[in-house]
């Protein structure tokens, strides 16, 4: 026999429904709690606003050491926020999208910076480190002895890395003159690859990276942009266009800039704290560029790109691993899994930019981490 279902009675009524707004009330504050986890953190963080036309405020002062800046895009398109030591970049955090905000962490030394404010033809800012007691002991404390045979080592390796970029630029440049498309398009992959290679090293050289590999996005004219030049001018017409018109002209100018940077490589005098340090900031750049799809926008090569990366992210860690090891091995294995992680990712078919994109973030903290156990900042 079925027994009739009965309704609460009026005394659990109440209770039920008591319950159930308790009930309610705490999930919403659980997915409060874990929003609030999840967002940034911007506390005492510098703010920083790029519009379309320059930075707000153009001119920032800071103390020397940790620093965080909150960057705000209030422009309609993709934007990066640099600070530059001359020529060369200090931090950078990329891809930033419209409306939305970024938080850049970097460990400053006094002196006077450039910042970039959004399209590369933008007037650039001026950002002051001002000296604290703390970083005049950090300037004069020596380099660690231990480390001048891995930096040695690392200072080979791009050497080498360099060379092999000018060599492929050259063979692009000699295929696109032949009038061979099919050979431009293979040229242009390893030529490609060899300059992912060198993504620790290439903001050392910020002038020669922004005409040997800028984005469309970064330029007022986009591709139509007289600036638009280098690796990914030449990519569009390959690829976008399966076009050599206009080419050659702009092959001839990367390897001319592939040459200089060589040259660059050779004479530039790295610092410790640079190897761990370069290889985390390569490591966020290739998080947010793959986060945005942009590697190889038109070519659609970006498996054989992170591959490239990913490698000398490795051999910078190899060079510091005996001492790391030696340090802190659970840190050393931990730096390693993280690598590893970011090689599987890059591996899958197909392509999943989030995952790729968590790991390198992963792969980059993991980095970041490496100079303060072995005493290379405090």
């Amino acid at each position: 026999m079925t027994i009739p279902a009965q309704a609460p009675s009026g005394r659990l009524l109440p209770l039920l429904l008591g319950t159930g707004g308790l009930l309610v009330l705490g999930g919403v504050a659980l997915f409060w709690l874990a929003s609030a986890q999840n967002q940034p953190q911007t506390e005492g963080a510098v703010p920083v606003t790029v519009t379309a036309t320059a930075c707000e405020p153009m001119a920032i002062e800071v103390p020397a050491g940790p620093t965080r800046f909150l960057i705000r895009n209030a422009s309609d398109r993709p934007v990066e926020w640099e600070i530059l030591n001359g020529v060369m970049v200090v931090a950078e955090r990329e891809n930033i999208a419209p409306g939305f905000s970024s938080v850049l962490s970097e460990r400053l030394k006094p002196g006077v910076y450039d910042i970039t404010c959004g399209l590369l033809s933008n007037p650039r800012g001026t950002l002051t480190v001002l000296a604290t007691a703390e970083s005049a002991a950090e300037t004069a404390a020596p380099p660690l002895r231990e480390l001048i045979g891995p930096l040695s080592e690392r200072k080979v390796q791009l050497m080498k890395a360099a060379g092999k970029f000018a060599r492929a630029t050259q063979a692009l440049e000699q295929a696109i003159t032949a009038g061979d498309l099919a050979a431009a398009k293979t040229a242009w992959m390893r030529a490609a690859a060899e300059w992912a290679g060198l993504g620790t090293v290439a903001p050392q050289a910020a002038d020669l990276q922004n005409r040997i590999a800028p984005q469309a996005a970064w330029l007022a004219g986009r591709e139509t942009d007289p600036a638009f030049t280098g690796l990914h001018r030449l990519e569009y017409g390959l690829f976008a266009r399966s076009s050599l018109a206009g080419l050659a002209p702009v092959a001839a100018a990367l390897t001319k800039d592939a040459t200089a940077f060589q040259s660059r490589v050779k004479a530039f005098d790295g610092t410790p704290a640079g190897i761990a340090a370069d290889a985390a900031r390569y490591a966020r750049s290739l998080s947010d560029a793959i986060a945005a799809g942009n590697l190889a926008p038109y070519a659609g090569e970006d498996h054989l790109l992170l591959a490239a990366a990913l490698d000398t992210l490795d051999r910078a860690r190899a060079v510091l691993d005996p001492l790391l090891s030696a340090a802190d091995p659970a840190q050393a294995v931990r730096v390693t899994a993280r690598l590893a992680a970011a090689h599987a990712a890059a591996a899958a078919v197909p392509l999943d930019r989030q995952a790729n994109a968590a790991a390198l973030a992963a792969a980059a903290e993991a980095l970041a981490g490496i100079n303060a156990t072995l005493g290379l900042e405090p």
